[in-house]
């Protein structure tokens, strides 16, 4: 410990005297004194690299290639994945993966190349390897993607995990989006990456990283094609990128750069290559299709921490329904938990909690609990007792518990990586659903253990099963939260088959979409955490996680009335709509802000009921494509180089564009159109892309526009499906895709596909069947017409 931890230790206690900050000290130590005792000292270690190429074996795919230090296994996929393993790294077992991994593909050749390498064809990529093992990922028309530069291992002469280095290079027009939940993007702009999940224990704003959502998936976007790269490893390590540059120096490009530097875990690889959308179908082909959320799910969520009590609640909830305000569902904090331990509820001030919540879903309202993986360490804590008895919880490297310090005093946590552990954690859902919660909020899942110094987590030393292999807190640390959504999401399954889980999570790793989705933790109030919570969405949604949004209105802070608004008119265009704000911070209800806030929320609200059909239809086709809902503009034109740069508009689906306000004092706002003609959905005037143009942005609303030739679906005045067409361009067709939903249960419902066209002077919507065109069984409203 040096000397400014030992004054950090003694301010805690100094400055608050209560028993949680002692315990916080006492933790930091207990952390340090075992990862002192239960890590070996690396000592000296000896660097190696591949060496020479000496001998190749081809196989299904692929094949493998020998040096003279080591060896690479590459095969492409029948899904055109592309996935190679140093040292005989094979693809599983991997916690990425969905079940197997694809089938090789039988129609991939491994051929020699010049120099003295060796290449495998296949039919959307080639890749090179060259005979000191640098691997290039070209496209079928030979346009090199990347370059992965002979990798270099340090291993320690001692035993133990190896420190591995991959440096890459990128077309020089290329840009980077990714590594999970990231606040300063969505495009990565030079700088180092780190990926370890980490509660950064205050609200966060653009300049923090790392948070608590990494992923080492990148998705790279040039000209020639969009390529997507995963390195399957979940130990610590960082990601150093820099962009490139065209024309640089003596009028030669500069290649962009990427540099991998791990703590240990095998050194595997995936690409895909293509379009975006098929670079994110093949994605979760290989990582599983999202999770479908219910359709209650997709409207408007309102927690705030210190409800308190069951009256308040009530109150909130008739605050609402008295002013004709739409919500779907009420969450509840640790607040509503006896003493703040797990799965055990405040009788005193919840006194009828199955009653409340039958109470609220007569109005159509759902309740939300909040579930923390720490378990209180005291005997008599009936979850204590019980994952006691089945020796669930980690240990350290001697065997005894290890003991941390959460927000219900010293803890312990249950070991996810063991199948029998989150069985058991799965069957303790049953008391949630027995008080009448019908979705579940995984929070401090990082996992979070507070300390005076050093990492608020577990040990590094502590032992946890990783599936019977046996390893230790580096290895498991990122996969921790996504093993607790998969025991929750899995108990649900059992304990309520009839309905769709809904599990969302404040921390996860790369596949996390199978169990559930994401949202952004902490972030703070104020302009700045507005265009974070913004970036987090976009970049969760290129990694495969496309259910995700921020505590509207931030956490921590009192947001103006404008900063509200604006924050709360996003949120009603994001997959995950839900107002937060924490114990000290302001309140969020929308009629704490005033009359001219309040009608302009209602507005937000109506719109984002009004959308609904449209929101159920892009979970679907999230579930059935791996395409998120919230999309950035390149997405539509990649090959658009305007478009990569543009950090502040987002295409929701195919049909819309949206123009969030993310600055104060804004009336009117540049938006940057992609190719095609988009009317603006308010004033339906035409705008051509792509261009930027200057639209009003008043209080009132922000600007969205509708994709000439669009058919959505949306909630009619009736309540019924209605499908809004905007008029295509003369001469040319639109369309859209319409899923009709029950709202829960595991049905396979019908895609609708439409198609609308000029006949005349008419615009003319039909249905396309097997049987082939047909009227449309809903309503049409074409729109767009007095433009035209």
């Amino acid at each position: 410990m040096d000397g400014r931890d030992l004054v950090r230790s003694v301010k805690t206690v100094g400055s608050a005297g209560a028993a949680q900050r002692l315990r916080t000290v006492r933790a930091a130590w207990r952390r340090r004194r075992a990862d002192a005792t239960g890590l070996p000292p690396r000592g000296a270690e000896r660097a190696r690299v591949p060496g020479p190429m000496q001998a190749v074996e081809p196989g299904p795919g692929g094949g493998v290639v020998r040096f003279s230090r080591s060896e690479l296994r590459i095969s492409v996929a029948v899904n055109g994945a592309v996935f190679w393993g140093w040292d005989g790294a094979a693809p599983e077992p991997s916690y990425a993966l969905a079940g197997r991994c694809p089938e090789p593909d039988p129609r991939a050749v491994l051929e020699p190349d010049k120099d003295g390498g060796w290449r495998v064809v296949a039919e959307r990529v080639t890749v090179v390897v060259s005979r000191h093992g640098a691997i290039e990922v070209l496209t079928p028309g030979g346009v090199r993607l990347r370059r992965d530069l002979p990798p270099r291992w340090w291993e320690p002469t001692g035993g133990g995990p190896a420190r591995w280095m991959q440096r890459s290079e990128v077309a020089a027009d290329a840009r980077f989006f990714g590594l999970g939940g990231r606040a300063s993007g969505p495009r990565l702009r030079d700088g180092t990456y780190r990926l370890w999940n980490t509660d950064p224990g205050r609200p966060f704003g653009p300049d923090d990283d790392p948070l608590y959502f990494t992923m080492p998936v990148q998705v790279v976007v040039a000209d020639a094609a969009t390529h997507l790269v995963f390195h399957d490893t979940s130990w610590d390590g960082t990601v150093t990128l820099r962009e490139g540059e065209e024309g640089a120096g003596s009028g030669h490009d500069r290649d962009g750069t990427c540099e991998l530097r791990m703590d240990g875990g095998p050194l595997r690889c995936w690409v895909m290559v293509g379009t975006p959308a098929r670079v994110l179908l093949a994605w979760a082909s290989l990582t599983g299709a999202p999770a479908l959320p219910p359709a209650w799910a997709l409207g408007h969520h309102h927690v705030r921490e210190g409800f308190g009590s069951e009256q308040e609640v009530r109150r909130i909830v008739s605050g609402y329904l008295e002013r004709d305000l739409p919500l779907d569902a009420i969450h509840l904090d640790i607040d509503h938990y006896d003493a703040r331990q797990v799965f055990a509820v405040d009788r005193e001030r919840f006194p009828k909690l199955p009653q409340l919540a039958e109470d609220l879903r007569q109005d159509g309202i759902r309740l939300v609990s909040i579930v923390d993986p720490a378990v209180r360490a005291e005997p008599g804590n009936t979850v204590f007792d019980s994952g006691t008895a089945e020796d669930a919880f980690v240990r350290d490297a001697s065997g005894r518990l290890v003991r941390g310090v959460v927000r219900a005093g010293e803890s312990v946590h249950p070991d996810f990586t063991h199948a029998r552990v989150r069985q058991w954690w799965g069957r303790l859902y049953e008391e949630r659903l027995a008080q009448g919660f019908s979705g579940f909020w995984h929070d401090m899942n990082e996992p979070t253990s507070f300390t005076a110094f050093g990492e608020s987590t577990l040990p590094r030393s502590a032992r946890h099963s990783l599936e019977g292999r046996g390893g230790d807190h580096r290895e498991a640390h990122n996969v921790y939260a996504l093993c607790m959504a998969r025991a929750g999401y899995e108990g649900l399954r059992e304990l309520a088959p009839q309905e769709r889980p809904f599990v969302f999570s404040r921390s996860g790793w790369t596949g996390m979409q199978r169990y559930g989705g994401a949202w952004s933790g902490d972030v703070a109030t104020g302009w700045p955490g507005l265009r974070a919570a913004l970036s987090l969405v976009m970049s969760l949604g290129l990694c495969g996680v496309p259910y995700s949004g921020p505590d509207v209105g931030g956490f921590g802070g009192s947001p103006s009335p404008e900063l509200y608004l604006r924050w709360f008119q996003l949120g009603a265009y994001l997959p995950l709509f839900r107002t937060y704000a924490s114990l000290r911070a302001g309140r969020r209800e929308p009629w704490e802000f005033g009359d001219e806030v309040l009608e302009h929320a209602r507005a937000a609200l109506v719109e984002r009921r009004r959308l609904l059909p449209y929101f159920v239809t892009l979970a679907h086709l999230a579930r059935g494509t791996g395409a998120p809902y919230v999309r950035p503009l390149w997405w539509a034109a990649p090959e658009d180089r305007a478009l990569r740069d543009c950090e502040d508009t987002f295409l929701l689906g195919d049909c819309l564009l949206v123009a969030p306000v993310l600055a104060p004092g804004t009336d009117r706002r540049a938006v940057q159109l992609p190719r095609g003609r988009w009317y603006d959905t308010t004033t339906e005037q035409v705008h051509e892309g792509p261009g930027q143009v200057l639209v009003d942005a008043p209080l009132a609303r922000v600007p969205v526009f509708a994709r000439a030739g669009a058919v959505l679906p949306v909630r009619g005045e009736d309540g019924g499906l209605e499908l809004e067409v905007w008029a295509p361009v003369r001469g040319r067709s639109g369309g859209g895709l319409v899923v009709r939903d029950a709202g829960d249960g595991w049905d396979e419902p019908e895609i609708e596909r439409y198609v609308a066209r000029w006949e005349g002077r008419q615009v003319v919507v039909e249905r396309e069947g097997e049987d082939g065109l047909s009227q449309p069984p809903h309503p049409v409203r074409v729109r767009g017409l007095g433009t035209i």
